[in-house]
């Protein structure tokens, strides 16, 4: 490299390395490569050189200006990291101030799905008795959800036009399904733990059906206690109390009806008390099944193991989509899963709001 060209090399690299920011890089990189640039300016003079010089004196140019490119952007990377990091630091936001309101006609804050709310306070409720949450596969084998549960070959929930199989088999070579219920979490629970045990098993289910007040999808909980000398009183005083503090009425009417289900014995399913004609909730004399329940049949126990001798409980279910409704004087399941954002906007509960007992235990 010839004298004037190290010069130019030494110059360019002061220059970049006292840039103190991204303006000032791009004012040395137009003085040195821009049009009228210094190294630019020996680059359009190569007419003027000697033809036996030109070849070697524009090969040391065209190195030139690939080692000052390659210092531009070393510098660049170096300077917008520096720009980065300061942005940062001057821009950081308190995340523990509330948000800051939606000017009319913007988007509002999102809010909670009322089944997902629905959820979070049946959690609550039965949280305050002891109750822990369990969850486990929407695809189910044949036998944990009809088999172990005392469910017949001929029960008609076995068919194919109430329930969903699926291809395959599952590792014991049973027929595989959507799960027409969350039981099959009670039987994986008694064969997974020992008793005692309080669990509420709130989760997706799947049935062929669908109309006003049906899908093919919706949301099912259930509850299962096992111990020790567990009765028809414990089951009544449970749910009992979880209706009451749910649907937010202290005397809320509550009938226990005997029943029939293959997986408990005796079997009751629960009224509540409401007015026909106006659809209230706790009065007006009529009645409104709203879940089942039970003592859990001897063959449940002991298929998963257990001696009914020595250990006895009970179970429930209910469709969260139905005391949903029920709780809100919502007429049609439909909308839960239709995206609608004016319903949703008008259902959804506040996003920081935390599920609360109206009435307590």
């Amino acid at each position: 490299m010839t004298d004037d060209l190290a010069a130019l090399r030494a110059e360019a690299e002061m220059a970049l390395a006292g840039a103190a920011d991204l303006r000032a890089l791009d004012a040395v990189r137009v003085a040195v490569l821009g049009k009228s640039g210094s190294l630019s300016g020996l680059l359009k003079g190569l007419g003027a050189v000697p033809a036996e010089a030109r070849k070697e004196r524009g090969a040391a140019l065209n190195r030139l200006k690939n080692e000052v490119e390659a210092l531009l952007e070393a510098r660049k990377a170096v300077l917008e990291a520096e720009a980065l990091t300061a942005r940062l630091k001057a821009e950081r936001l308190d995340v523990s101030l509330p948000p800051r309101p939606f000017a009319p006609g913007t988007a509002a804050e999102g809010g909670i799905h009322p089944i997902s709310r629905t959820i979070e306070e049946l959690t609550a409720i039965f949280g305050s008795m002891g109750f822990r949450v369990v969850e486990g596969p929407d695809i189910e084998g044949d036998w944990y959800n009809f088999g172990a549960l005392n469910i017949p070959d001929h029960h008609p929930a076995r068919q194919d036009h109430d329930t969903f199989y699926m291809p395959g088999t599952d590792a014991a070579g049973q027929r595989l399904v959507l799960r027409t219920q969350t039981s099959p979490l009670q039987i994986r629970t008694m064969l997974g733990e020992p008793p005692p045990i309080r669990i509420i098993a709130p989760g997706r289910t799947y049935r062929a059906d669908h109309d006003a007040t049906h899908s093919p999808m919706f949301h099912q909980v259930e509850g299962l206690v096992i111990d020790r000398g567990i009765t028809l009183g414990h089951l009544k005083g449970c749910l009992t109390d979880f209706l009451r503090a749910f649907f937010g009425i202290s005397d809320l009417p509550v009938r226990f009806r005997s029943s029939y289900f293959p997986f408990t014995e005796p079997s009751m399913e629960v009224d509540i008390g409401w007015n026909r004609k106006t659809g209230e909730l706790g009065g007006g004399g009529d009645w409104l099944e709203i879940l089942g329940s039970g003592m859990v049949h001897p063959k449940v126990l002991a298929n998963c193991g257990l001696d009914p001798r020595e250990w006895q409980g009970f179970a429930f279910g209910m469709g969260i989509e139905r005391i949903t409704m029920l709780k809100h004087g919502m007429p049609d399941l439909r909308p839960f899963y239709e995206s609608d954002l004016r319903w949703l906007r008008h259902w959804a509960a506040e996003p920081l709001a935390p599920a609360s007992l109206h009435e307590g235990i």
